[in-house]
């Protein structure tokens, strides 16, 4: 401080700071949508992945997991069909009200994720929505033109959706970065990630919550992961998680809650014993 240096000097602060800004270079953030993580915090997240056994589901164990969470996706948002009517629903040949639909509508969304090739777009996004959502829904399969706010289940507001005229953009945005920076995260944190954004953007009129989750795990099957149920009961927890992102952008709450959720899916599921 208050000292004059000397050309000598000058350089050696020079090649200092030069190295301070390599280092700095060196932990060069990744931009996730309105904030970054550094490499260090990605790090972290990922390695909460390393607390799960991937374990993939059989045929019979798949039957249960779809009937599942069929019941607890609806139910989140209000479905008042039972979990013990689900199978019989599947069975009927024409759904008779809305929430039969809609009952339906899932299995086939869950059906088309399981095997779906498909790349994150606007377009596929839209196409779940149509398959879980025709016949109960006019705007199925339709980008909302209206403004909307989320609601807890107390009723509670506790988001606002993307102004209409910024929800294809800002799609399109997310399935850019989607593929742009999915290699850098591990496949629970990387379904955290989108979800979180997917349900923060809020694209359409309703329905934002079930095609969130069915998203959920389309990223999770791609990377080879088995699928994960959000269970009606923790619920409350759900919606913390959610809020944390839209509020505080903190992605950590949701991972936790993941892998929380998975590890029940497969105790609730299993057809052979689980360590």
């Amino acid at each position: 401080m208050g000292k004059n240096l000397g050309e000598a000097d000058l350089v050696e602060a020079k090649k200092r700071t030069e190295k301070l800004i390599l280092q700095i270079l060196k932990e060069l953030n990744t931009e996730v949508f309105s904030f970054t993580l550094t490499k260090s915090k990605i790090k972290q997240l990922n390695n909460l992945n390393k607390n799960i056994l991937v374990q993939h589901l059989d045929a019979k164990e798949w039957e249960k997991f779809t009937q599942d969470f069929i019941y607890n996706t609806n139910a989140i948002e209000g479905s008042t069909v039972k979990r013990d009517e689900v199978p019989e629903i599947l069975e009927k040949s024409k759904a008779e009200n809305d929430e039969e639909i809609e009952t339906k509508g899932v299995a086939k969304a869950v059906e088309y994720i399981k095997s779906s090739k498909e790349e994150l777009s606007i377009g596929f996004i839209k196409k779940l929505h149509k398959l879980c959502f025709e016949g109960s829904k006019v705007f199925a399969g339709e980008l909302r033109n209206v403004e909307v706010v989320i609601r807890d289940f107390k009723g509670e507001i506790i988001h606002q959706g993307f102004q209409s005229s910024q929800v294809k953009p800002a799609l399109e945005d997310m399935a850019k970065w989607y593929e742009k920076n999915k290699s850098k995260f591990k496949p629970i944190v990387l379904a955290a990630i989108i979800h979180n954004q997917f349900e923060h953007i809020h694209p359409f009129q309703d329905g934002n919550g079930r095609i969130g989750r069915l998203l959920l795990n389309y990223i999770l099957l791609s990377n080879n992961y088995p699928p994960i149920n959000v269970l009606l009961e923790d619920r409350k927890e759900y919606y913390l998680a959610l809020r944390k992102y839209s509020k505080e952008e903190e992605i950590k709450p949701m991972v936790e809650f993941l892998i929380k959720q998975y590890k029940k899916t497969l105790k609730n599921v299993a057809t052979k014993s689980i360590k």
